[in-house]
């Protein structure tokens, strides 16, 4: 007679480790890095963001015209041999102008992804952390500035700035991209300062914020990568808002908005001016989201898009 199993009592149950085929324990990055590749559509998007990326640092150096030179024979011009993205009405070359405002959307956006995730990671947990008048202090301003219109104070200050780039890219940290993402950064880090190791490490001595920068940050790692891939696309589409209505990127400095912005204008007679960097703005688009989608299922144990490692 087989032995009867009392169903009350817990069985333990080995947790399943994922190894290498030498059966080794494999990296937690090793993971990670075959589940996102399983992603078939995160690792298309990664593909389009590289070959972007590619495009923006070597189209300038291929191309045959300079985005501010003027061919005076061709004013106007659909896509041809000599210019492969066509012209404009005043004869500078479509190409040109394309791969450098990828370039310098490209730079913005990434400027000001990493300025937000390394603000917002900052003030969420250290508000989370020291609680009292700083937790309330950090949230009236947080929950003040998710109620007044940041895109029309954003725009005001960019036009000050003169087309500068790296001024629109500071005010828009700065100004409108740290504290919604900080105000979910907070919101995980609560959890995270009752845990046993933050715990130790006060009792040991450890400061306030060496135990923010060495205990709590690092343990909403992945959140703060999501968060990182996600600025992306809204710091170019805050920047394309901007420089389309003409309060960002000026001439003779080019981005993918003030692209739009001109070629929206000539839509019907000259439509390549805005087909071109639309195309790149929504590859690029397109490409952040997938990884982000990619990136936050290879991230979550939970998750089964990613797929068995």
């Amino acid at each position: 007679m087989s032995e009867m199993i009392d169903p009350t009592v817990e069985v333990p149950v080995e947790p399943v480790v994922a190894e290498t085929r030498d059966g080794k324990p494999m990296s937690k990055m090793a993971l990670y890095t075959r589940r996102f590749m399983r992603n078939k559509p995160a690792v298309g998007g990664i593909i389009i963001f590289i070959l972007l990326v590619l495009f923006s640092i070597i189209g300038p150096l291929i191309g045959r015209w300079d985005h501010i030179e003027l061919d005076f024979l061709n004013l106007g011009t659909p896509p041809s041999a000599e210019h492969w993205f066509g012209t404009t009405a005043s004869g500078n070359d479509t190409f040109a102008q394309v791969a450098l405002g990828t370039q310098r959307s490209l730079m913005i956006a990434v400027t000001v992804s990493v300025g937000v995730t390394i603000l917002s990671a900052i003030i969420g947990t250290a508000a989370a952390y020291f609680g009292g008048w700083t937790e309330k202090v950090t949230l009236t301003v947080i929950h003040f500035m998710m109620v007044i219109p940041s895109f029309l104070i954003l725009s005001l200050m960019s036009n000050r700035a003169g087309g500068n780039w790296i001024v629109i890219a500071l005010i828009m940290v700065f100004i409108v991209g740290w504290y919604f993402p900080a105000r979910v950064v907070w919101t995980t880090a609560l959890s995270l300062r009752e845990r046993e190791y933050v715990h130790a490490a006060r009792y040991m001595g450890v400061g306030g914020f060496k135990i923010v920068l060495r205990h709590l940050i690092p343990n909403i790692g992945s959140l703060l990568v999501i968060n990182f891939t996600l600025g992306i696309v809204n710091a170019v589409m805050t920047e394309t808002g901007l420089s389309f209505i003409g309060f960002g990127v000026k001439i003779p400095d080019v981005s993918l908005g003030s692209l739009i912005g001109s070629g929206a204008n000539t839509i019907t007679s000259a439509p390549w001016l805005f087909y071109f960097p639309a195309a790149a703005l929504t590859l690029l688009t397109i490409s952040m989201a997938l990884v982000s989608d990619g990136l936050r299922d290879a991230l979550d144990p939970t998750s089964a898009a990613g797929g068995r490692a």
